[in-house]
């Protein structure tokens, strides 16, 4: 499993974060305080605190062209 932080910027990041989610098999948790929820929900996306980074847990080892995509959203 890999882990980091992302934070979202704009409504549309959140569109094109799931649509880069949802090309991939393997599933992807996001943690945003006691809240966990499918990263390929949008839905279950906006019902995060999104003015706060959320972390991001990748139940993949082999994922590293998802990585890369996702390097627009990690923070620090």
């Amino acid at each position: 499993m890999v882990s980091f932080n992302i934070i979202f910027n704009s409504i549309n990041d959140v569109k094109d974060f799931v649509n880069i989610v949802n090309k991939y098999e393997f599933d992807v948790d996001l943690t945003s305080g006691r809240y966990v929820v499918d990263a390929k929900s949008i839905m279950g996306i906006f019902s995060l605190d999104l003015a706060k980074p959320i972390k991001v847990d990748v139940h993949s080892d082999n994922c590293n062209d998802f990585l890369a995509e996702m390097a627009k959203y990690k923070t620090g």
